[in-house]
């Protein structure tokens, strides 16, 4: 009796950890990249996001996005480093009202999984001079051509429509989300994070580490949100708003009087930069 006691009690721990075991592996992270520009500060979100879900080992990642574009370089490592990872990526144009535009629009192709929510929009991918400055013919011609070869790369890579792509970047077309669908830009329409979870599990994905089979039915969802501090100084990276600081200092110089005051606002500015480059 007491060999019996013992062999029911390893069976039990052996049941339980594997129990275990099943239910830390059912973990999605959901981060949230809600009306964020697509810049040095939502791009670092965005690495320690994607750090902690390849340290956690989850079942995926999922974006929930909504942008308007950024600058090209955060938007080329936030892409690559999709294309590189080893757990799968979701990327969900959400909530109804969103909008994955010009930069948005090759990190939604670069995914995994694309998905859209009703009400949403794709495209203008076409790229401007920051600012909305004017570049000469030659210069505009060697980035245009630059970003279609890219974001053809990243469509073909995931089996995506390649004319659509070229189409964004340089005519700025744009999709719906039943458009995208029907075009092969995304794989599915989903009216919410439930019935997201509940279409993509099953689905078979390739990441850089092999075969995926989700299993995100009744996950664990663990929320990823920008802090207050981060949202900040993603407001003061984005293009426009960094123009109009830029330009406010360059003019701050020649009409503040006194010297006081012009140290002032250049110490101002050094530490803004600071704080951008932390």
């Amino acid at each position: 009796m007491p060999k019996m006691r013992k062999i029911t009690l390893y069976l039990f721990l052996l049941l339980f950890i594997c129990g275990t075991a099943s239910a830390a592996g059912n973990r999605v992270d959901l981060l949230e990249f809600d009306d964020l520009v697509i810049n040095p500060v939502s791009a670092r979100f965005f690495t320690r996001a994607m750090a902690k879900a390849h340290e956690d080992d989850v079942e995926c990642l999922i974006i929930r996005l909504d942008t308007p574009g950024g600058l090209m370089k955060s938007m080329e490592f936030m892409y690559k480093t999709i294309l590189e990872s080893s757990i799968p990526v979701v990327v969900y144009v959400a909530p109804q009202g969103a909008q994955a535009t010009s930069a948005g629009v090759f990190v939604t192709l670069s995914a995994h999984i694309a998905a859209m929510a009703p009400a949403t929009k794709i495209g203008s991918a076409h790229p401007v001079a920051a600012g909305g400055g004017q570049m000469d013919e030659t210069m505009k011609t060697k980035i245009v051509e630059h970003t279609v070869a890219e974001v053809k790369k990243i469509a073909e890579k995931r089996g995506r429509n390649t004319e659509w792509a070229e189409s964004a970047v340089r005519d700025s077309v744009s999709a719906t989300w039943t458009e995208a669908l029907d075009a092969g830009v995304i794989d599915l329409i989903a009216d919410n994070l439930d019935d997201l979870l509940e279409k993509i599990h099953g689905m078979k994905v390739i990441t850089e580490s092999g075969e995926h089979i989700l299993n995100t039915k009744d996950a664990e969802i663990n929320n990823i949100q920008m802090g207050l501090r981060d949202r900040l100084l993603s407001i003061i990276a984005d293009p426009n708003v960094a123009y109009i600081l830029m330009m406010l200092g360059f003019y701050g110089l020649f009409f503040v009087i006194g010297r006081a005051h012009v140290r002032t606002l250049v110490t101002f500015l050094f530490l803004v930069c600071r704080l951008l480059l932390v």
